[in-house]
């Protein structure tokens, strides 16, 4: 039975009914020209017709209260059809149906007694497009993980015909499968490693401070509170979009800025516009958590093994600035500044580091924590490098990959984007009763882009 990481353990033991523990995305899909009437129905029939790999055939170990929280258990009667689903939007079969239903299925939980995974295949958009509705438990991998065996499901030949889903088992696979034990001498080489990296962390942590101080103007993990830090409830709302990269690639060529610092300001001016019609601005400037996949730092994207591995900077987002040119340089100098504090860390380091700015959100379960205190950041900002070309599933086109993360107490509010071929596609995720009108963020990153192109154009 193979043993759960604590990395991973942790997102078992931190769920409840207000806090489901998973990541999704929702994809949308152009039939290819020569679809017929049961193009749908073929491709649910390929989504069950392959045999499962392994990290999609594992489930927590009973009693999944206790036990559950520390082992894996292979299940060996995988039930698909109860896995991947087959759905509709209800008339008018709109984008904003669509939308409802995925608010609906990335609100509930899932299931502890069978492997942690679900997919909705949905027609009856009125466009005739196809969507396609994925999440799977934090325990089992991350959002960058979860990308890339997404992006490995789809081809860039529109004429292939033999794309399998992320779940299905690959050759590659077959060599991957879970011990079915503790390995105790790759445990003394882990620990021995360890050793030495704990080792560094003093004399890191006194060049950070050092650093911290000299400079004086680190973006610190204490931000002003707001109607987005306080508890949340379990239903949630979400929002989706994409925008042209390049509109935001010419905003960061004239400003000398790189793609992330506009993104960072795009989200800087709509929450500032959405908590001014909330009468709800703070008078500080808000931060934002930016989390930073070390697998993609190291450049191990393709070959890295599913799972979490992930820094985390804290960034000003200046919000306290009327003009949007002025947010993004206070925002691109505060990046700047996080990122030479990470320069020199080993990844084993940066987590270390990483936790402790973090480590405030670990004590959200204490009863008035999150009502007496100031949150680390206000909130969470993630943007996952993905396809840099046109994809597709046996024929049909891929039109979006909208990313669905986590909201925690204290963090009602999670922004998470992926880039596609020539776009950048935005998932927000809200409380449904901290985020009223979650949608209307979406007018606004609009506005605060269009605005940045004005004064940068």
């Amino acid at each position: 039975m193979p043993f759960m990481p604590p990395t991973d353990s942790m997102f078992l033991l931190a769920e409840s009914r207000e806090h489901p523990m998973h990541v999704g995305g929702l994809q949308l899909f152009s039939p290819p020209p020569d679809a017929g009437p049961e193009f749908v129905r073929d491709m649910l029939d390929a989504f069950t017709a392959h045999e499962t790999s392994p990290l999609f055939r594992q489930r927590p170990a009973e009693p999944v209260a206790s036990r559950g929280s520390t082992w894996w258990k292979v299940d060996p009667t995988l039930d698909l059809d109860y896995h991947v689903r087959h759905s509709a939007v209800p008339h008018p079969g709109r984008i904003r149906e669509l939308l409802q239903l995925t608010s609906r299925w990335h609100g509930s939980l899932l299931d502890r007694h069978r492997p942690l995974w679900e997919a909705h295949v949905v027609e009856g958009l009125a466009d005739g497009r196809i969507a396609v509705y994925t999440k799977i438990h934090h325990s089992m991998l991350d959002g960058v993980s979860g990308l890339r065996l997404m992006q490995r499901s789809l081809s860039p030949d529109p004429d292939a015909r033999d794309c399998v889903p992320p779940w299905a088992l690959r050759s590659r696979d077959a060599d991957r499968a879970p011990s079915r034990g503790i390995d105790p001498i790759g445990l003394l080489r882990a620990g021995a490693g360890a050793v030495s990296e704990i080792a560094g962390l003093l004399p890191a942590s006194l060049r950070i401070a050092g650093q911290i101080v000299r400079d004086g103007d680190v973006t610190l993990p204490i931000a002003p509170k707001t109607m987005l830090n306080g508890s949340v409830g379990g239903a949630r709302r979400f929002a989706a979009q994409s925008w042209e990269i390049e509109r935001i690639q010419q905003v960061a060529k004239s400003s000398a800025t790189t793609l992330n610092d506009v993104v960072l300001a795009m989200v800087s001016g709509a929450l500032r516009t959405y908590l001014l019609e909330q009468h709800a601005l703070p008078d500080e400037p808000m931060t934002a958590m930016v989390p930073v996949s070390l697998a993609l730092r190291a450049g191990s994207a393709e070959d890295a093994e599913p799972g979490n591995a992930t820094g985390a900077i804290v960034v000003n987002l200046a919000t306290d600035h009327e003009h949007g040119a002025t947010r993004l340089e206070e925002i691109a100098y505060s990046s700047r500044q996080a990122k030479k504090i990470m320069g020199d860390l080993t990844p084993t380091q940066i987590l270390a580091f990483s936790a402790l700015q973090v480590l405030p959100l670990a004590l959200t379960p204490v009863p008035g924590f999150v009502r007496y205190t100031r949150p680390p950041f206000n909130v969470i900002i993630s943007n996952v490098p993905g396809p840099t070309e046109q994809l597709y599933f046996n024929g049909a086109r891929l039109d979006g990959m909208y990313p669905a993360s986590i909201v925690l107490d204290g963090q009602a509010l999670n922004i998470t984007l992926t880039s596609r071929d020539r776009h950048l596609d935005f998932g927000l995720v809200g409380c449904r009763k901290s985020v009223p009108h979650l949608q209307r963020l979406l007018t606004h990153l609009e506005s605060s882009l269009a605005e940045l192109e004005e004064s940068w154009g």
